[in-house]
């Protein structure tokens, strides 16, 4: 009797298994939820993508909500999400920019090709800013109130469908 509880051991091991591995297939891992929410925007001290010389931090953020999004030269996707973020800009939405692990020239040309949505672009070559907020992919985007707290974060790039989307968001905490 025990040893053939024994041989239906690996089965029953396989079983599980594969009930926890499609369990996670069919999460969304875009939809997990920021651990920075409810919490101050990080400190930093970076330059600005487009003046070497010229450092901001994180009283940038305050004083007025923000769109913070987070992309590089070198995403596809980012691409894609530039007209929805101009669209976000020409409502009245003050955008900032995070360029991400990216050189400063292909940045810069980056934003001629496609628009420029950001008031303000901080330059984080290493991702130590990016790393700080929990970023794991580009495009993500936070949106932090006057006084400095990440209140959404949306992970993905903003699809056109999505634009009111972000809009209701800005406004509920506006």
């Amino acid at each position: 009797m025990i040893r053939r509880l024994l041989l239906l051991l690996p089965f029953l091991v396989f079983v599980g298994l594969a009930f926890f591995l499609y369990r996670g297939l069919s999460l969304d891992p875009s939809a997990r939820e920021s651990a920075l929410r409810g919490q101050a925007f990080p400190s930093f001290t970076l330059s600005t993508l487009e003046d070497p010389g010229a450092e901001v931090d994180e009283s940038l953020l305050r004083g007025r909500m923000s769109l913070v999004n987070v992309w590089a030269s070198w995403c596809p996707t980012c691409k894609e999400e530039m007209p929805q973020l101009l669209a976000l800009s020409e409502r009245g939405v003050q955008m900032v920019g995070i360029n991400y692990k990216d050189a400063r020239d292909l940045g810069r040309q980056f934003l001629e090709e496609f628009g420029k949505p950001f008031e303000v672009n901080i330059f984080d070559p290493a991702g130590d800013l990016g790393f700080e907020l929990g970023v794991y992919g580009v495009p993500e985007t936070f949106l932090v109130d006057a006084n400095g707290i990440v209140r959404y974060k949306h992970v993905g790039y903003i699809t056109p469908a999505q634009v009111d989307e972000v809009m209701a968001e800005v406004e509920k905490w506006h």
